[in-house]
């Protein structure tokens, strides 16, 4: 929760400065929440660092020039023999999001032929409860995270994990009774939800449930029964404005205020809902704020300092390593629902994110890394405000565990053919991941999809 923040102070503001700097319109584990009043280095707070691929790593934290994203290929509708890959009004390919036809494919005829270790993460779904075909949906007309009566958010984020969970049964094994009960799930919160609220965490939920609310329905999109269009209107009418005024205000607060896992997480649901809504100005949005944000999500703050040996410095790694690792999965999801559309953000900057994993890993696996003083900036203009320095990574959490590695290790290493040995260290470690309902019965062990020995494998 929020310490000392004023959850909508000096909004009015805060808009005529941060429009400026972003483009309009266009936890057992812990958790993404304890935002709070803390955020990333302050306007004018250099870090001082080595220079790596010609690269200076001094990097200050204000956001770099916009760049415009890069034009995706065209793609073409092909019916492949488990379904069929199509592409929506705006050229968008769909199923377009975490996993396209191709990887659903591939799932099938691995998991049919017994092939390891999809079998080894099949096994892992199916022995979810979250993905029995007898689950009944919980849908609440508000859900509130922070505050609220009730708070009642974890009936949200158990329900979108049923419904993933299922969708993926079905779109492996053809089985009809999983599909049903995906499209209940999705239907029933389509047609009850009208308010996501509570504290400042309300935007994490919209980030969070959003993305993830996107990728369950995206795998539904054209199954018999399911209610696309009003899912569409929910999740434009629900959940994108709460991300788009987070995106432009920061909550009133100094755009270091917040973490980066904050801007991850809405940034990938303004992606998601944008493929899900044939919304390409969404998807430019999204794209936009990854490479060149003013907030510490944006992949320049949040990877502020390159050090030699392909590491790079995590923002949120001098905090704790639950949330450190936090924005790894949701980066690493940004990037491969980015890829999965034509957008290659694993490898922008020069491969930046490719930085800051392994330098995430290897601290997460025991070892050493190096560190530059860090410096952020909390608090509301118009209220109080306070900066603290970090000297070295936190061992806070150190250890934590998340199903996030699989996708990270299977783009740069197996698609890429590059070298990240603590990234493959770190899903050997953790092989076959689970999903939501694996790790714990808080939120923090919700915050990922998951199963990526499964859907990620190549």
């Amino acid at each position: 929760m929020e310490h000392g923040v004023s959850p909508d102070a000096a909004l009015i503001g805060r808009r005529r400065l941060l429009k400026a700097a972003v483009a309009v319109g266009a936890a057992g584990l812990v958790g993404v929440g304890c935002g709070t009043a803390v955020g990333g280095a302050p306007a004018g707070v250099r870090s001082t660092g080595t220079t790596t691929a010609g690269r200076t790593s001094g990097v200050e934290l204000t956001g770099s020039a916009a760049t415009a994203p890069s034009t995706p290929p065209t793609t073409t509708a092909t019916t492949t023999a488990a379904g069929t890959t199509t592409t929506g009004p705006t050229g968008l390919v769909h199923p377009g999001l975490l996993h396209t036809q191709a990887d659903l494919d591939r799932m099938a005829a691995k998991v049919a032929a017994g092939a390891q270790p999809w079998a080894a993460g099949w096994d892992r779904l199916t022995a979810n409860p979250h993905s029995r075909n007898t689950w009944q949906p919980s849908a609440q007309a508000t859900v509130y995270r922070g505050t609220g009566s009730p708070e009642n958010y974890a009936k949200l984020y158990n329900d979108i994990h049923a419904a993933y969970q299922n969708a993926l049964r079905w779109r492996i094994t053809g089985d009809t009774r999983h599909g049903d009960t995906a499209r209940d799930i999705l239907n029933a919160w389509s047609g009850t939800l009208r308010a996501v609220e509570g504290t400042a965490d309300r935007y994490i939920a919209a980030g969070v449930y959003g993305y993830q609310f996107a990728n369950a329905a995206e795998l539904m999109r054209d199954y018999p029964g399911f209610e696309l269009a009003r899912f569409q209107n929910m999740m434009l009418s629900v959940f994108y404005p709460l991300n788009n005024r987070f995106l432009l205000e920061h909550n009133g607060a100094y755009i270091t205020n917040y973490w980066a896992s904050w801007d991850q997480l809405t940034y990938a649901s303004v992606l998601a809902i944008g493929v899900l809504c044939d919304d390409r100005g969404k998807v430019g949005q999204a794209i936009d704020y990854f490479q060149s944000g003013a907030g510490m999500g944006s992949i320049r703050n949040a990877v502020p300092v390159l050090h030699p040996g392909g590491l790079g410095q995590w923002v949120e790694s001098g905090r704790d390593q639950g949330h450190a690792t936090l924005g790894i999965g949701l980066t690493a999801a940004f990037c491969e629902m980015a890829h999965n559309q034509g957008y290659d953000m694993y490898g922008y900057d020069d491969n930046r994110f490719l930085a800051g994993a392994e330098y995430a890993a290897k601290y997460n696996l025991g070892q050493d890394v190096p560190y530059t003083a860090f410096t952020w900036k909390k608090g509301n203009p118009n209220s109080w405000s306070g900066s603290e320095t970090f000297t070295a990574a936190s061992p806070a959490g150190r250890g934590n565990v998340r199903p996030i590695w699989e996708m990270i290790h299977n783009h740069y290493v197996v698609r890429k053919e590059l070298s990240a040995p603590n990234i493959s260290a770190m899903a050997a470690q953790h092989r076959a991941e689970g999903g939501g309902g694996d790790y714990g019965p808080n939120s923090g062990g919700f915050d990922q999809l998951g199963f990526g020995t499964l859907t990620c494998t190549r």
